[in-house]
């Protein structure tokens, strides 16, 4: 007969419980915020959760709260996000236009506001409206915002010293070419084109149209010869 203790020696020790890995997610805040905008894109607004943005990214339910300690924290992160997106698009816009000539860098800025907003709509309304993130904790959005409204008043004052304007009001001209372009992105978003007659294939052309129309306003025009 074997010796018992001899069995227990040739037993294979048993393996001690792997200890917790300790948290790692890279950066998690980015990844978080890419998908709480993928939720934008796909369902709208009302999509976004703070447990649905930590599955998504492959962490579990508890861990976002170390950086969005709610949903309305994570909103202003994805407004902030997508106003970099939206800024980025009309600096792109503006590196292309004529430097010389303020009154055409006007219109550069309002067509890449209109291009964007429709290719963009829900990000558009997270960035426009006031309900659905804190305007005072979203600071680097308020100040974007205020850099481009700063932005298209040196363009009209700049098209107006230099005499390609009509004797207008510049603060009314500058309001006027905001609800201009904001009204239309939100036609678009409310679904108003088709009642127009606007088929989603000629909405930006009529973008385009549109903003002419109203450049063509406010343009002092040539004078002709006698």
């Amino acid at each position: 007969m074997k010796d018992a203790s001899a069995k227990t020696r040739r037993r294979p020790a048993r393996r001690a419980a792997p200890l917790p890995k300790p948290y790692h997610h890279g950066d998690l805040r980015r990844v978080l915020i890419d998908a709480a905008l993928t939720l934008v894109e796909e369902g709208g607004v009302e999509a976004v959760s703070v447990r649905e943005a930590a599955r998504r990214a492959g962490v579990s339910p508890g861990a976002p709260f170390r950086h969005f300690q709610s949903r309305g924290a994570l909103l202003t992160a994805v407004a902030e996000e997508a106003q970099r997106r939206f800024r980025g698009e009309i600096d792109k816009a503006l590196a292309e236009a004529p430097a010389g000539d303020p009154l055409a860098r006007f219109r550069s800025f309002g067509l890449a506001y209109l291009r964007w907003a429709m290719r963009n709509p829900t990000h558009f309304e997270i960035i426009s409206s006031g309900r659905l993130f804190d305007h005072d904790k979203a600071t680097e959005l308020s100040r974007d915002n205020t850099e481009l409204i700063g932005l298209t008043e040196r363009m009209l004052a700049e098209a107006s010293a230099q005499g390609q304007l009509r004797p207008f009001d510049l603060k009314q001209v500058q309001i006027a070419g905001r609800a201009l372009v904001y009204g239309f992105a939100r036609m678009n978003i409310d679904g108003h084109f088709p009642r127009w007659g606007i088929a989603e294939a000629e909405a930006e052309r009529t973008a385009e149209a549109i903003l002419d129309l109203f450049i063509e306003g406010i343009a002092k025009r040539p004078q002709t010869s006698p």
